[in-house]
């Protein structure tokens, strides 16, 4: 407080009240807008010039894929992601030191809106130069020259978008193909093995029949389907490894395992890895125990072992929309291979997608050949 010529004192309060909130407001006035060439304000953080440049990426540790499910592109595959675009990203999202996470869209439409809205760092879709002008995009990482194709990221994201573009290559492009190919090649001779015996006429499957004696009780499985699992998963090599990254007798993947309380310093040990399997099988009888008969359920619980259960839960819906018996095999298995066709695995009724339903109606059907020979059933008579 001050005191003024006549003796009073006057207050500052209000004077200097009057001055923070000048200066307040000054400070929140806008700035001007500057504009930018992909037409989008600088400040305007909802616009396409949203995202994450590639240094915050890298503190961030993870960088988000926009993408929509097709087997070129994305697909669950036994909890693993695949797809041709997919594993690219994956590859490029390790050399830059990141984990990646997969967002999935309807359709390019939703990937767009997203992208721009800064929900997602790149979209992992083949996008044509129209269309990446269109939408205010910039084209960068994965492309194809002669058809005008490629990824994109936000407009304002230049970092990002140099990083893609220096570290793509063709021949990239050209090795992931391939090795799918190769994975794909050797998925469809495994859907045709044979049962094999240690002594046929001894009773004796497997080295391994101890343990499946032990375990199969767990799932109320008969011992001999629990070793016929196990020869089409691994023709009984306890040192086994798949493509995708399956492992051990019974072809566990590592993320399932860790919510089977495997550690992966076991995975390979024989016993650990059988009997994660029928905690597994257990988890499955459970998940689809609304499908009364057992016989049916165990054709269901089969598919689901190999291609996920919510792939099978989609086909059981497609199922019921065409009228079908959702609860019997034969009319799902059907359905099942629909979910190779765009037309039915970007329908409403299904929620997760393209699958490789090939390869898991022939595990099926394969698993119950082999079962019917370990019970001593004819392979053309029908196995329950």
């Amino acid at each position: 407080m001050d005191k003024s010529a006549g003796g009073h004192y006057v207050s500052l309060f209000p004077l200097l009240a009057a001055v923070l909130l000048l200066c307040v407001s000054c400070g929140d006035r806008p700035s001007p807008a500057v504009t930018v060439p992909w037409g989008s304000s600088a400040g305007d953080t909802s616009s396409a010039a949203a995202g994450l440049t590639l240094s915050d990426l890298q503190t961030g540790g993870e960088m988000i894929m926009l993408t929509v499910t097709d087997p070129d592109t994305y697909y669950d595959y036994r909890g693993r992601g695949m797809g041709v675009q997919f594993l690219l990203c994956e590859r490029f999202a390790q050399s830059i030191g990141v984990g990646l996470r997969v967002e999935l869209c309807r359709d390019t439409a939703e990937v767009v809106r997203r992208l721009k809205g800064g929900e997602g760092d790149v979209a992992v879709i083949m996008m044509t130069a129209e269309d990446v002008e269109a939408y205010g995009l910039l084209g960068c990482g994965v492309a194809v020259d002669s058809l005008a194709l490629s990824w994109a990221v936000a407009g304002g994201n230049v970092t990002l978008a140099e990083a893609l573009d220096a570290w793509y290559e063709p021949r990239l492009l050209a090795e992931v193909r391939q090795e799918i190919n190769n994975a794909a090649g050797l998925a469809k001779r495994r859907t045709r093995v044979y049962a094999t015996f240690v002594d046929r006429k001894g009773g004796v499957i497997s080295h391994y029949d101890a343990l499946f004696r032990r375990y199969a009780p767990q799932c109320r499985w008969d011992w001999r389907l629990l070793a016929a699992v196990c020869c089409q998963e691994s023709a009984f090599d306890p040192r086994a490894r798949s493509w995708a990254g399956a492992c051990g007798l019974m072809q566990i993947m590592p993320a399932t395992a860790a919510t089977l309380n495997l550690p992966m310093e076991r995975i390979f040990d024989p016993e650990a890895n059988i009997a994660a399997s029928v905690r597994y099988i257990s988890r499955l009888n459970t998940t689809f125990s609304d499908i009364p008969d057992a016989t049916e359920r165990r054709s269901f619980v089969l598919a689901a072992y190999n291609g996920g259960a919510d792939h099978v839960r989609d086909a059981m819906a497609l199922t019921r929309l065409q009228g079908g018996n959702a609860n019997r095999w034969a009319d799902v298995e059907r359905r099942l291979l629909l979910l190779q066709d765009p037309r039915y695995y970007n329908s409403s009724a299904v929620k997760h997608g393209y699958m490789r339903a090939d390869e898991t109606v022939g595990y099926v059907s394969s698993i119950r050949r082999i079962y019917a020979q370990y019970r001593g059933v004819a392979s053309t008579q029908k196995v329950h």
